[in-house]
């Protein structure tokens, strides 16, 4: 058995998942989406850590390739329909929904047809997006109008509309936990950056290690399994109830700081592999 993350870069996350793979005793390695259909074979295990393209316009090209691959006989985790669930925010909002999960209230305003706008304050967001960019605070009809006005000239605003999403007060960090197939595999604190209200790393976030309660946890793993997701990160934002989901994150990026004691990557491998009888186990038992 193989296992190989189908993504169209190597990354500090990809790279590590494939060393605890290779540390289970399985072959493992990193491979696009073209590629994989050459290398992968009945039975091997295809984690699909497809991510949102650089012009927020959409998911990167891949899907067609991992709809043959499970036609194929590969295991295919995070199969395409749960990553753009987990990648469109918009789906990521109705699927919260009809779950009944706590969520901020999302419309969807779209150039081309009317809407009525939500409540202010609300935060302006792009439907496929990431970093946090081009995420904006309005806060008066003025703001919002010129926030509109700028999208104008972008293209995935063109192409997908925007989200206008229900303002959660923000209180400086957030929880992003890491779901393996079921599992809370591990967790981290995110504090935004001095006069940043975003806790994105990419805007200067610090992330820190955290031990998650457990309506955190439940909430995290609800939501991965409405979303039908294998792998992937939850963010809640803290409330004076618990928490709300705020986004699902398919291609989740995450570092070694996110489980205080152990290896995350190697936990996150082992719940993939489910119940794969790893080669050191066996290796161990025998000896």
């Amino acid at each position: 058995m193989k296992f190989a993350v189908v993504a169209h870069r190597h990354s500090a996350t990809n790279d590590a998942l494939v060393a605890a793979a290779v540390g289970w005793g399985v072959e493992a390695q990193v491979v696009d989406p073209r590629r994989a259909l050459a290398v992968l074979e009945p039975g091997d295990i295809a984690l699909a850590r497809l991510d949102v393209r650089e012009e927020l316009d959409g998911i990167e090209r891949g899907t067609g390739e991992l709809e043959r691959l499970a036609a194929g006989g590969v295991d295919v985790r995070n199969p395409p329909g749960a990553l753009i669930v987990a990648h469109d925010k918009l789906l990521t909002a109705r699927t919260l929904r009809l779950a009944g999960l706590p969520h901020p209230h999302t419309t969807h305003i779209s150039p081309a047809l009317p809407a009525a706008v939500p409540d202010l304050p609300l935060v302006l967001k792009p439907r496929f997006g990431s970093w946090g960019r081009d995420v904006e605070l309005c806060s008066t009809a003025d703001e919002l109008d010129s926030a509109l006005a700028r999208l104008q000239g972008k293209r995935w605003f063109r192409e997908h509309g925007a989200l206008a999403q229900e303002l959660v007060e923000p209180k400086g960090w957030d929880l992003r936990l890491v779901v393996a197939s079921g599992r809370v595999v591990g967790a981290a604190r995110r504090v935004a950056h001095h006069g940043e209200w975003r806790t994105n790393a990419a805007l200067g976030a610090d992330v820190v290690p955290a031990d998650p309660p457990p309506i955190a946890r439940a909430l995290a793993l609800a939501a991965a399994e409405a979303a039908r997701v294998d792998l992937v990160g939850v963010d809640l934002l803290p409330t004076r109830n618990g928490f709300v989901v705020l986004e699902l994150n398919g291609a989740v990026d995450f570092r070694p700081l996110y489980l205080d004691s152990g290896d995350v990557f190697s936990e996150t491998v082992a719940a993939l592999l489910g119940d794969v009888t790893p080669q050191r186990e066996l290796a161990a038992a025998s000896g």
